[in-house]
């Protein structure tokens, strides 16, 4: 396999990977790696689709085979990482963890001088939310409500990941506590316009109509051009003239 052929199908495969086509892309890796082991990216998007299909001892090698040939991928650290957490490995967990995070400071500043691992807690807090997404996906909200509080907890400028608590708990018939933590997010970033919209989303089917159209106002105060506000405002008028 020529290297640009090799170049064209790591390409494909991380499109197919990004639309959602897990099988096509596991297939377009496996291809790869059955004519050149040595690229780490084919193992570490193998190690991703794994993981979300719930084959943690194949994403586990498939994630080792990464560090194998390239040590400093970072991802692959906090993925491997993660899984170990997963299944209960805390300490090979923590001690992948410390060596990510030590590999990032030392990039970062040399001279190792109070640099904080917030990069790195970043990253930690994507694959959380990322995993998050796919156990949505399946309604497994329990797991989601867990993986997003985890992306929260390394990350509390991820304002998405809050949001998306608030849904899981609506989903999950706690109203009260889904208002709490979206008039929290809203109070505390007035202009964060996720939070609004969810918030007018869920006073309508509380039945707050009034207080809904208000938050939806308040978007297009800030973004007169937001579709998805305008939407919504639209349609509630459009019911309640109905009702009428």
């Amino acid at each position: 396999m020529k290297e640009t052929r090799q170049a064209e199908l790591v390409k494909s495969g991380k499109s197919s990977f990004d639309r959602g086509e897990f099988q096509k892309a596991l297939t377009i890796f496996s291809e790869i790696i059955e004519v050149n082991d040595k690229l780490p990216e084919p193992y570490f998007y193998l190690g991703n689709i794994f993981h979300m299909q719930g084959d943690l001892g194949k994403a586990i090698k498939a994630f080792q085979k990464v560090l194998e040939l390239d040590p400093c991928h970072t991802d692959a650290s906090i993925s491997l990482s993660i899984l170990y957490n997963d299944i209960g490995r805390y300490e090979e967990g923590q001690r992948i963890f410390n060596m990510t995070a030590e590999r990032v400071k030392s990039r970062s500043n040399p001279l190792g001088q109070g640099v904080q691992d917030t990069h790195v807690n970043k990253k930690f807090s994507h694959k959380h939310y990322e995993l998050a997404e796919m156990y949505m996906s399946y309604n497994r909200f329990d797991e989601a409500l867990f993986e997003y509080n985890k992306a929260v907890g390394l990350n509390p400028e991820n304002l998405d990941a809050r949001v998306k608590v608030a849904k899981v708990y609506a989903k999950k018939g706690f109203i009260t506590k889904a208002f709490d933590e979206l008039r929290k997010i809203r109070n505390e970033n007035p202009s964060f316009i996720p939070a609004h919209i969810a918030l007018g989303i869920l006073q309508y089917g509380n039945g707050n109509v009034v207080e809904a159209q208000a938050q939806w106002r308040k978007v297009l105060s800030f973004d007169p051009h937001n579709q998805e506000a305008a939407m919504y405002l639209n349609l509630s008028r459009t019911a309640t003239e109905t009702q009428l």
